[in-house]
């Protein structure tokens, strides 16, 4: 075996053990753990190692090595992190250490929370990735902690009307069952389904009208990611409308179908488009490297002297 396979195999098991460790702990020894979840739960630990290996794997690509270390260097050698019109400072050290972490915060929200890189390529192309984004997310929060049974409801004894929260199996707030936070929280996963759907939509459109975009794309690079997200969804809506309006009609069926969509798009994560997601937070570290370069000492071509790169680099 390779040494850089050993190495994020090595990484997959243990980030993966981890999160099985904290599984058992977090839900009180799997006394809040819902066996019937048990097909989510493995399909996102199969996701987490998958995930973790192709992530290790990729940092140790000679260019992605290169960047990784010098963003982490640029960020933790802060008398290197000059912007153009900064004055020398006498105890700059700490002065700007602090002020990498105000741009870390600021380049966070704007390129990952904002996706404000992704505005610079057009406003509908931007709404898409923040409906889609913004829905997994609030999906995300609500489904985990109740699968992994780090979040569970109980009804109070003297008032079965009202309910209590518990976290990682101690007590943490109550709500009225009618109450408006109430129905926001049991409701959660549709709000989230409609936001994730006119997302998929807005980038459906695109795929399909944009020339640009059609000449470049590829079914399961493209579409497959959108179709996943749009199965899910909607089946999660299909569930909600069974059990309201229908009486539970056809609910087995589609509670099979939704955990196929969901399960299958766990087990693609580590393999398709969306392990985009998880290399977008390193391309902060190579935004500071390069910022440091455009500032900093260039280095020059030896034939005809003009700059071409950065000396740092």
């Amino acid at each position: 075996m390779r040494k850089e396979v050993a190495k994020a195999t090595a990484w997959g098991l243990a980030i993966t053990i981890l999160l099985a460790v904290l599984i058992v702990f977090g839900s009180r020894r799997l006394a809040h753990f819902d066996a019937a979840l048990a097909a989510y739960t493995a399909s996102v630990l199969f996701a987490t190692f998958g995930l973790t290996y192709r992530y290790a794997m990729w940092l140790q690509r000679p260019p992605t090595a290169v960047y990784w270390r010098r963003g982490w260097q640029t960020f933790l050698t802060p008398s290197r992190f000059r912007r153009q019109g900064d004055a020398p400072q006498a105890d700059g050290e700490r002065l700007s250490l602090g002020r990498n972490l105000l741009i870390w915060v600021q380049y966070v929200f704007s390129d990952i929370l904002g996706n404000r890189f992704i505005l610079r390529r057009g406003r509908l192309r931007w709404i898409a990735h923040l409906l889609i984004m913004w829905g997994c997310i609030l999906a995300v929060g609500i489904t985990f902690p109740l699968v992994f049974g780090w979040l569970h409801f109980e009804s109070l004894p003297a008032t079965l009307d009202i309910y209590q929260a518990y976290v990682f199996g101690f007590p943490a707030f109550t709500f009225p069952v009618a109450s408006l936070p109430g129905f926001l929280m049991f409701h959660g996963l549709v709000w989230s389904a409609f936001i994730v759907i006119a997302g998929v939509m807005i980038a459906m459109r695109r795929r399909m009208r944009d020339e640009g975009a059609a000449a470049l794309q590829m079914f399961t690079e493209d579409f497959l990611p959108l179709i996943l997200l749009f199965a899910v969804s909607i089946s999660g809506l299909m569930l909600t409308a069974s059990y309201t309006w229908l009486s539970g009609y056809a609910y087995e069926f589609i509670a099979i179908f939704h955990a196929i969509t969901v399960i299958v798009t766990f087990l693609w994560l580590p393999f398709g488009k969306f392990f985009h997601i998880f290399q977008r937070p390193a391309q902060i570290g190579v935004r500071f490297y390069k910022e440091v370069g455009e500032h900093g000492e260039p280095a020059a071509c030896r034939r005809c002297g003009e700059p071409f790169t950065s000396a740092l680099h």
